[in-house]
């Protein structure tokens, strides 16, 4: 796809990754809307990008919100938005309320934004690009289950979408820990033996939406950008699920 002239719809754009990607699509010639629950940063994101940038607040766990939002018929989706990793209490101690929130802001808005956007991008073409998280890869300790079962639920929504799609395309970018000012600012308050690998740089992230977005071909792919290793093709190291 050609990125110039499109619309592009980024959320949680106010700050970190989403706001990394709007302002390389929109170098790149899109128009984008932030949307995001955050109004400064999200102010600041459109003031940095300039006209070709629109910001919208609103909290996506609110349908009506985000129905009025994929009125706008974006030919580029990014389901950036999430958080909620290392809110305490998690679950088991945490209310239904609470980890319900963390299912709906990390799982479902982004499900039912594809949702709607998925009518005009099957008819006139259109590309998702779901950002994941490792902590919804493997099958180590995570501090929150619910943040990892959304996370690896995003991963299985990608693969086992892609395939039923005509004109639309949809991948998914699973970073782990990306050097954002907050990332950056989190390692380096840990003791250095803490520390690990450096962060996955934000243009490694931007540079594989981008690519997600700009080849036709690909479609249904889950990179993971590991801290210190090349970029892998999750597709390709596992084998078929049984039906």
């Amino acid at each position: 796809m050609e990125i110039a002239g499109t619309l592009a719809v980024v959320t949680g754009a106010a700050v970190g990754i989403g706001r990394a990607i709007a302002i390389r699509l929109a170098a790149a010639g899109a128009s984008v809307v932030i949307a995001d629950i955050d109004a400064p940063g999200g102010t600041y994101t459109r003031d940095l990008i300039g006209r070709s940038a629109r910001f919208v607040e609103l909290d996506l766990r609110n349908d009506h919100a985000l129905t009025e939002l994929m009125t706008s018929q974006p030919q580029i989706l990014i389901n950036n938005a999430g958080g909620g990793a290392v809110l305490t209490p998690c679950y088991p101690d945490a209310t239904p309320a609470r980890w319900s929130a963390s299912l709906d802001l990390n799982l479902r808005a982004p499900m039912l934004a594809t949702q709607l956007a998925l009518p005009t991008m099957e008819s006139t073409g259109g590309v998702i690009v779901n950002i994941g998280s490792t902590a919804g890869i493997g099958f180590g300790p995570h501090i929150s289950p619910e943040y990892s079962a959304a996370k690896a639920g995003l991963i299985r929504f990608t693969t086992t979408l892609a395939p039923r799609l005509q004109r639309a395309r949809i991948n998914c970018v699973v970073p782990d820990w990306v050097a954002t000012e907050r990332g950056l600012q989190e390692r380096a308050a840990l003791p250095p033996e803490e520390q690990g690998p450096p962060l996955v740089p934000l243009e490694t992230v931007t540079d594989n939406v981008l690519r997600f977005i700009k080849d036709d071909t690909l479609t249904g792919q889950v990179v993971l950008l590991d801290r210190g290793r090349e970029v892998q093709v999750l597709n390709d190291l596992v084998e078929e699920p049984l039906d």
